[in-house]
């Protein structure tokens, strides 16, 4: 990269490569995490789980914003968690711009949106390994449901609500095309999850 005198000290920083400048540091505020913490649905409850939000972020050279998981417990609604909007991926495309539009059928959530924290796309249906089934907790509205594996504590018997990123499923339904409350999930455990096409994933949402 050629150097010229610039006036501007954020330039200069940028062009010795001292202080990168990347479109991803100032936009992105949603993603799916491109790994789980490994041991099933047991995230560390939902102090954990926005703890695991931010690291991926971070790596991901995003600083600076705080990040909550689109998870839902036995007295917290996901809906609640994740701020007011608008939120962008890594590439910069609107996947909603409020909570209501989040929940209505006008967000742009689908498989070549709903990308990870380097901007790459999430093995969905059809994939191999399948990994569509991100975990949320939720009704479709983004209020509780009951199967969220002992509030995000527990990778052994339970079940968490789990929906489809890619919103493909096996069949037409709204459920088998709902991003975040599709169906529950045959147990807790990391085999469980990948057992039913998924791998622990998650949404992160920025709240500021």
């Amino acid at each position: 990269m050629k150097c010229f005198p610039v006036l501007l000290v954020s330039s200069l920083l940028a062009c010795v490569g001292i202080f990168p400048v990347t479109a991803q540091e100032n936009s992105m505020s949603f993603f799916v995490t491109s790994q789980g913490l490994g041991d099933g649905a047991n995230l560390g409850g939902l102090e954990g789980a926005d703890a695991h939000c931010t690291s991926l972020a971070e790596a991901a050279g995003v600083s600076g914003k705080t990040w909550a998981a689109y998870l839902s417990t036995s007295d917290t609604d996901a809906r609640d968690r994740i701020g007011t909007g608008p939120w962008v991926n890594a590439k910069g495309d609107t996947i909603a711009e409020s909570v209501a539009e989040l929940h209505s059928d006008q967000n742009a959530l689908n498989k070549e949106t709903a990308l990870n924290e380097n901007g790459e796309l999430v093995n969905g249906r059809g994939d191999e390994p399948n990994r569509h089934d991100i975990l949320t907790g939720s009704l479709p509205d983004g209020t509780a449901h009951d199967a969220t594996c002992e509030n995000w504590t527990s990778s052994g018997e339970g079940s968490a609500m789990v929906g489809h990123h890619d919103r493909t499923g096996l069949n037409d339904t709204a459920e088998a095309k709902s991003w975040n409350s599709s169906h529950p999930s045959r147990g807790c455990g990391q085999e469980a999850l990948q057992g039913t096409g998924g791998d622990g994933l998650f949404y992160c949402f920025a709240t500021e």
